[in-house]
């Protein structure tokens, strides 16, 4: 990237803040005003763009011109402890007896009929599933502290509303928890959520963000009106139920009654999905984990699979990278960076770069790349000997147990990939080592695959770990095996879909998700299965593809054959879509009816249209390219 100078930056600043004020405004509501150009660049006006007339090529080739993410002050690393539930830095969701509004908004399987319902569509599952637990939620503003050198930010975050208490109305500000409230669920107990819209209007949103919202369980086998479909949010004063069966995926079809075991999934995870808003929303904070235990993965690492105890030793991390103003020391985002938002501070559970005190012992780490763009290969770093490669286990990958653990140096991670890992800390007693993110990424296209050095990357989390030896009762990974893979289907139909670029849009089969989700690109057959070939034809970027509802398992990269051994041979809902790869995939949809979606997952590609919406119904069509 070419020097920059202070002018530049100064009024690159200014027009960023002149663009928060356009709020609510879409990238199709841009392409309508004449403020984006055919190749999707925002145009070089007076007061929005940093960009002279004629200037475009000031950045490297491609770039937008106004995607340099705010330089943040300087913040000193690990002088705060990693938030988790055993700090109260993170908290577990509570279950109500009621809803606070139920005796006039009732419980039930068809909306409530209360005006601010926002709910339109029954509960396919409610009758099959009845909720065991119910959880109220309140998305609400919030003021946090992320770094002691910076301010207070105000942040989106999710309220226990019945524990947490009520927003201001005057300010429209509360307790609010971000990372939200942990959901710890268990296989064959329904919840039901609902969902309160307390947040602030848009003209009180600091700069970013659309108080519209929908939640989407990431990617629990959840029937579509509770799956978070990204035109089902609903507004600030409403309220909407999802219904959360927590069933095994074949209980209606392939093994009726139960589900398949070998289905299981572990980590999960909550984030809104409003079209077109999702990667400032989610940004602001607005994401959590839903964790499921069932008979074998029980929580108690004197059970079943005896994996580390949750919470004591079994760990949820979310890593993101954000930007503050140099100026305000505030969260700084722009909707406008349409290849991707890259941030030089790095949170883990919403503070920039902790510490974590651990024991001699082994732990369990379920590790999300929370987002919006970028990419991580994340290692284990001893500061003493940086050359020296530090092991650990492998054991889940997108929430889904692998067959076995894998004994592996590091685990890379694209946007919403969830990977669970078993650190052993006791050959490493009395030391100090590093979380290291060594993946070179320089902007929001994606990473560039090369690996820094030892000690060069970013150092995400520190471990302190403790001299003294303790009791583990759980088990040694090297002994374990988990779930075998399920079959693979038989495949009734192959479809193809192209990720691309058209005319500076972000478009797959060279089609845009339009704003209304009313675009039904194919039908799936229900309970049936179907090969998909995905293709990265978008030249400098990849991809971290997801697609709701089902895991899929990969069969291939390019000529590849994913074979037992490999972190991928596994069930997975995100597949990262390399550099011009072609990638094939296998599913059996089953059970549940409706729209669900298929989008890119840097969240800034995803709200600029790489989204397509499908439905699962009783007779499938034969569109192999939707």
């Amino acid at each position: 990237m070419a020097k920059i100078s202070k002018a530049r930056l100064k009024a690159q600043e200014n027009a960023r803040k002149n663009r928060q004020e356009l709020i609510g405004v879409s990238r199709r509501d841009l392409m309508k005003m004449g403020l984006l150009t055919s190749a999707g660049l925002l145009v070089p006006k007076r007061g929005l763009s940093a960009r002279a007339l004629n200037s475009a090529g000031w950045l490297e080739s491609g770039s937008s011109g106004d995607d340099i993410p705010c330089q943040s002050p300087p913040t000193t690393p690990f002088i705060e402890e990693l938030p988790n539930h055993m700090n109260g830095g993170m908290v577990i969701h509570s279950p109500v007896a009621a809803f606070s509004n139920e005796a006039a908004c009732p419980a039930q399987a068809a909306p409530s009929g209360c005006p601010n319902d926002g709910r339109t569509q029954p509960h396919q599952a409610f009758a099959q599933r009845p909720p065991v637990k119910k959880y109220e939620v309140s998305q609400r503003r919030t003021l946090k502290s992320v770094h002691p050198a910076l301010p207070l930010q105000p942040l989106w975050g999710f309220a226990r509303r019945q524990v947490d208490g009520a927003v201001d109305p005057n300010t429209h500000t509360g307790v609010a928890w971000t990372p939200g409230p942990t959901f710890v669920a268990r296989y064959n107990e329904a919840v039901l959520v609902r969902n309160f819209n307390d947040l602030p209007p848009p003209q009180l949103n600091d700069g970013f963000g659309l108080p519209s919202v929908v939640t989407h369980l990431h990617n629990g086998h959840t029937p579509s009106e509770s799956d978070g479909f990204p035109c089902d949010y609903f507004e600030r004063g409403q309220f909407y139920d999802q219904h959360y069966p927590n069933v095994l995926a074949g209980i209606n079809s392939t093994h009726p009654g139960t589900g398949d075991i070998n289905e299981s999934l572990s980590t999960l995870w909550y984030h809104d999905h409003r079209i077109e808003f999702t990667a400032p929303n989610v940004y602001k904070g607005l994401a959590g984990f839903y964790i499921l235990f069932n008979e074998l993965d029980t929580g108690d690492e004197n059970t079943g699979f005896k994996l580390p105890s949750f919470p004591q030793f079994d760990i949820p991390l979310i890593i993101t990278d954000r930007s503050f103003s140099p100026e305000t020391g505030l969260l700084c985002f722009d909707m406008f960076s349409l290849d991707g938002v890259l941030g030089d501070r790095f949170l883990v559970n919403g503070k920039i770069q902790p510490f974590f005190n651990v024991q001699p012992r082994r732990y369990r780490f379920r590790v999300l790349d929370g987002g919006p763009s970028r990419f991580y290969q994340n290692f284990l770093l001893d500061p003493t000997s940086p050359s020296t490669i530090n092991k650990f286990w492998h054991i889940a990958n997108d929430g889904n147990l692998l067959p076995r653990p894998l004994l592996v140096n590091s685990i890379r991670l694209g946007v919403a990939e969830r990977h669970d890992i078993i650190i052993d800390f006791r050959p490493f007693a009395g030391k100090t080592l590093y979380l290291e993110n060594r993946l070179e990424q320089q902007d929001g296209r994606g990473p560039t695959n090369n690996l820094l050095p030892p000690g060069q990357g970013h150092k995400l989390l520190k471990f302190i770990v403790g001299g003294t030896p303790v009791p583990d009762g759980s088990a040694d990974p090297s002994t374990q095996t988990f779930y075998p893979l399920p079959p693979r289907p038989t495949p009734r139909i192959t479809r193809t879909f192209r990720f691309d670029r058209t005319n500076g849009q972000w478009a797959i089969n060279n089609k845009l998700m339009p704003g209304d989700c009313s675009d039904i690109r194919f039908r799936v057959q229900r309970n049936s299965g179907e090969r998909w070939i995905l293709q990265n034809n978008s030249g400098g970027w990849q991809h971290p593809i997801h697609i709701h509802f089902e895991e899929f398992q990969l069969v291939r990269r390019n000529s590849r054959i994913i074979q037992a051994g490999d972190p991928e041979f596994a069930r997975k809902d995100v597949v990262r879509l390399n550099f011009n790869e072609e990638v094939e995939l296998l599913f059996r949809f089953r059970d549940f009816r409706g729209r669900y979606p298929m989008h890119c997952h840097n969240t800034l590609h995803e709200d600029h249209a790489m989204m397509l919406r499908f439905d699962i119904e009783d007779v499938g069509d034969n569109k192999t390219e939707p």
